[in-house]
């Protein structure tokens, strides 16, 4: 991972990833969201927006993609209540 003076996360891909996908840590910690993939098919990469305010001591660690992708997650509507 790599911090971007946009305060995006640029991260290298070993595999594709969705739009959307949550990013973890070795301890399940969500630390970023993919919000588009970048640079070349045979060696992609993606620019994320981190989720934790500590980013900074994940640059340069591994981090991996969640079991389930938000994207196609069904949303759960919640009753209003009185």
């Amino acid at each position: 991972m790599h911090l971007a003076a946009s305060g995006r996360v640029i991260i290298q891909l070993s595999k594709e990833l969705v739009e959307g996908q949550i990013l973890c840590d070795e301890n399940g910690t969500r630390v970023a969201k993919v919000m588009e993939m970048i640079g070349p098919v045979k060696r992609p990469f993606a620019s994320a927006m981190p989720l934790t305010n500590s980013i900074k001591k994940y640059i340069g660690k591994s981090v991996f993609a969640s079991e389930e992708s938000p994207v196609n997650k069904s949303k759960k509507f919640r009753r209003k209540q009185k």
